[in-house]
C-alpha cells in the first residue's frame, strides 16, 4: 500500500482525531452538554457526574472519597448536569412537562470532553432516551454570597461511548 493509501479504522481514525497519546491522563475540566434542548451550546451547564455502568445483576462499585460526595442520583443510574441558575425556565419546562405526565419528547444528551484547545474532542458520551427525574436547587443563603445553582437528574436507556 503507498503512503497516500492508508486504511482507517474506527480506532485509528479517533486516535489521529483525538490528537493526543493513548494512555496519557485526560483533563476533566473542558466539556460541553448537548441536553438535547433545542441547541448545541453548553447551556452552562459546570458540572457532570456520571452514574456507575453496571452490569444487568453487577454490584455497583464501592464510594471512595472522589465519588461519596457524588448525587445520590448519580449513585442510582442517573445522568446528573449541574448548572448556574440564570432564570431561564428551559430545565424546568421539561421536567414539568414529564411531572404532569405529558410524556416530552426523550431525548439524547450527549456530552463531549474537550482537549485544552477547547475545539478538539477528546471523548464522548452520548445517552439515549433521556428524560427528567429530578430538578433541585441549592439553598438560598441571605448570609454568603454565591451562585444559586440549578440541578437535574436525568434517566437513560442506554449510554454509547466513543
Amino acid at each position: 500500500m503507498s503512503p497516500s493509501k492508508r486504511s482507517s479504522s474506527p480506532t485509528s481514525a479517533s486516535s489521529s482525531s483525538r490528537g493526543d497519546v493513548r494512555g496519557a491522563p485526560l483533563g476533566r475540566s473542558n466539556f460541553v452538554v448537548d441536553w438535547g434542548g433545542g441547541s448545541a451550546l453548553s447551556q452552562g451547564f459546570a458540572e457532570v457526574i456520571f452514574p456507575p455502568f453496571v452490569l444487568e445483576g453487577g454490584a455497583r462499585p464501592p464510594a471512595t472519597p472522589a465519588t461519596a460526595s457524588a448525587d445520590a442520583a448519580a449513585q442510582d443510574g442517573h445522568l446528573v448536569l449541574r448548572r448556574g441558575a440564570t432564570g431561564a425556565l428551559d430545565l424546568y419546562a421539561w421536567w414539568d412537562r414529564a411531572r404532569r405526565g405529558q410524556a416530552p419528547r426523550r431525548r439524547v444528551v450527549t456530552v463531549r470532553l474537550l482537549a485544552a484547545d477547547q475545539k478538539s474532542v477528546l471523548m464522548t458520551w452520548r445517552f439515549r432516551n433521556a428524560r427528567p427525574t429530578s430538578l433541585a436547587y441549592s439553598p438560598l443563603l441571605a448570609m454568603e454570597a454565591g451562585v444559586l445553582m440549578e440541578t437535574i437528574a436525568i434517566a437513560f436507556d442506554s449510554v454509547e461511548m466513543e
